[in-house]
């Protein structure tokens, strides 16, 4: 996989996020130049340390855990400073042949993949920029040790949403 920023600060937010562990809400960030970051604010040189990437993460507050980020980010819109954004969040995935036997009421479906014997417990990470960049990272909850598997478009959709928000 080639390395890059980008890719480098998805792959720091996946191990940030899941040092925490699993069954967590969702979570957003801003991604802003680490330089830009420490020539606003010199005392934070320090605090990031010599191993800074060339971005920052920047975790943001508030996120309700009661809506789902796909309909909050239709909602958000970042300032000029901030050079790309990220999104961490849980999900329910199914083999293609499960799918097509789920109810079309979302609730119902939602209960349906839950209790599915073949569902896969997944952490998806998108992170995405202004010039069009894009990384994201999908691991498994189990076994504990599951492979995280990356590239620029395993979560489409997520990606779209994000490059939407920066637009």
């Amino acid at each position: 996989m080639p390395d890059s920023p980008l890719r480098r600060a998805a792959l720091e937010m996946e191990a940030y996020v899941g040092a925490d562990g699993w069954d967590q809400a969702p979570r957003l960030f801003a991604l802003v130049p680490t330089a830009d970051l420490v020539s606003q604010q010199p005392g934070l040189a320090e605090e990031l340390g010599d191993d800074a990437g060339e971005l920052t993460l920047i975790e943001q507050d508030g996120v309700p855990a009661d809506r789902p980020l796909e309909d909050l980010l239709t909602e958000i819109a970042w300032p000029d400073s901030v050079l790309g954004c990220a999104a961490v969040l849980e999900r329910i995935m199914l083999p293609p042949e499960a799918e097509a036997g789920l109810p079309d009421d979302p609730d119902e479906m939602m209960m349906a993949a839950a209790a599915h014997p073949d569902r896969q417990e997944v952490r998806l990470v998108a992170a995405v920029t202004r010039d069009g960049g894009a990384h994201s990272a999908v691991r498994a909850r189990t076994p504990d040790d599951a492979e995280l598997l990356e590239g620029p478009d395993l979560v489409p959709g997520l990606v779209e949403q994000l490059r939407q928000t920066l637009a």
